[in-house]
């Protein structure tokens, strides 16, 4: 081959393989997109698996997840497989398998050609769908792997290390999307909790005080409990980000204590002043908080205001959780202030309005999740028949207006 003729076919390979690596790379900037706006961990990692392997051009891909009681690794989500395989099949986490050798040693296992191969003992489905080459790389987790990644092909292939690199970096965006959904399902249990708490005080409240003080006891207790789970899950949390995740969970967790706490006192009515309540809310906000005293400020400022104790309950969720949102994410300097009003309708009017308004700096509310997409807050405006609406410029500022219907039978002026 002339040397010109030669250079042109080594110029069209780098040239392919560097399109290949680009594809590769967005391939991932957009699972991990897909993957913080997925909730379902399953679905996550189905169309991880699709995208592997459409990533390395092979048929075959698998997730299989560690299971400690068992010791191996089950297929939780495949790309290519027959009906069956998904969720049923097992290997051993030893070196009898290329995803239990990843997964004993935590380093890549690439086997070219398995028919060469005697070290292995091979589950039957890989001799049904063909399988000749594979390569399998560690889905870390917190504490103890996830799993292993393996994308699997029906001829030989020569898998290098940027198909390797390709397949790591994936693992590692696929490892936070289930640390993710570990932390969303302790949140998530916490919330759950908390509704099956408030929906038997209705009926505790028929028996006044005593059943009131039960509750209350139980509350403490149930809180403890998450809260114990919360800080040994936090133990075994090597990395940062995961640790402020946890935390930020933590804070929430303390603060619905605090919402349920004031409101299962010793004077439990069917009706309370949400006024003075939020008032008392906001002095335990300010002090659960990690923050230098002083340097965040919260003032609470609120006309009289009886509501029934549903609407006050859903009511100090969503401060506690506007309140707490502000202090985790709008003072990149540490200083600023946070100021809670309360106002009763004016004569003629039907809608009551709670503003909260935080001083720093102002945020794309289009793009910006962590900020403004409190879901729970909506939901909870939404029962009361109100409306949520969030102004993110220069400043945060939410607004909440509900109907004047919602509130409880007025005490006497004193």
């Amino acid at each position: 081959m002339p040397w010109h003729d030669h250079w042109r076919a080594r110029i069209h390979e780098d040239a392919s393989r560097i399109r290949l690596l680009l594809n590769q790379q967005e391939a991932i900037a957009r699972f991990g997109s897909f993957a913080l706006r997925e909730s379902d961990l399953l679905t996550v990692l189905a169309e991880a698996a699709r995208v592997c392997a459409d990533g390395l051009g092979a048929p075959f891909c698998k997730v299989c997840r560690y299971r400690p009681a068992e010791n191996d690794l089950l297929i939780e989500a495949g790309f290519g497989w027959q009906p069956g395989v998904v969720g049923n099949v097992v290997s051993r986490a030893d070196a009898s398998s290329p995803q239990g050798r990843a997964f004993i040693s935590g380093e890549p296992s690439v086997c070219r050609d398995l028919r060469t191969n005697n070290q292995f003992d091979l589950p039957e489905f890989y001799a049904a769908h063909g399988i000749v080459s594979t390569v399998d790389v560690l889905i870390k987790g917190e504490g103890q792997p996830y799993g292993v990644l393996e994308v699997d092909s029906d001829k030989v292939h020569d898998y290098d290390q940027g198909d390797i690199n390709f397949l790591t970096g994936f693992a590692n965006v696929l490892a936070e999307a289930v640390a993710t959904s570990v932390r969303m399902e302790v949140l998530n249990h916490t919330v759950a909790r908390m509704q099956v708490l408030v929906a038997e005080k209705d009926r505790l409240l028929e028996q006044k005080k005593l059943l009131a003080e039960e509750l209350q006891h139980r509350v403490r207790n149930n809180m403890q409990l998450v809260y114990g789970m919360l800080e040994r899950q936090l133990a075994e949390t090597p990395d940062e980000a995961g640790q402020r995740g946890i935390k930020a969970i933590a804070r929430r967790v303390t603060t619905l204590a605090q919402v349920y706490d004031h409101l299962l006192g010793n004077d439990i009515a069917r009706t309370t002043d949400f006024g003075s309540y939020a008032a008392s809310l906001c002095r335990s906000l300010a002090e659960i908080q990690s923050v230098p005293s002083g340097s965040i400020v919260l003032t609470c400022e609120s006309d009289f205001l009886p509501l029934e104790l549903d609407t006050v309950t859903a009511l100090g969720v969503v401060l506690a959780e506007l309140v707490t949102n502000s202090y985790d994410h709008a003072f990149p300097d540490g200083a600023g202030s946070i100021s809670v009003t309360v106002q009763v309708p004016a004569e003629g009017d039907r809608l009551v309005t709670m503003i909260v308004r935080d001083s720093g700096p102002g945020f794309d509310a289009s793009g910006d999740s962590k900020r403004h997409g409190l879901g729970l807050v909506r939901r909870l405006v939404g029962q009361l028949g109100g409306t949520a609406n969030l102004d993110s410029r220069p400043h945060t500022q939410w607004t909440i207006k509900f109907p004047l219907d919602t509130m409880g039978p007025a005490d006497p002026v004193k």
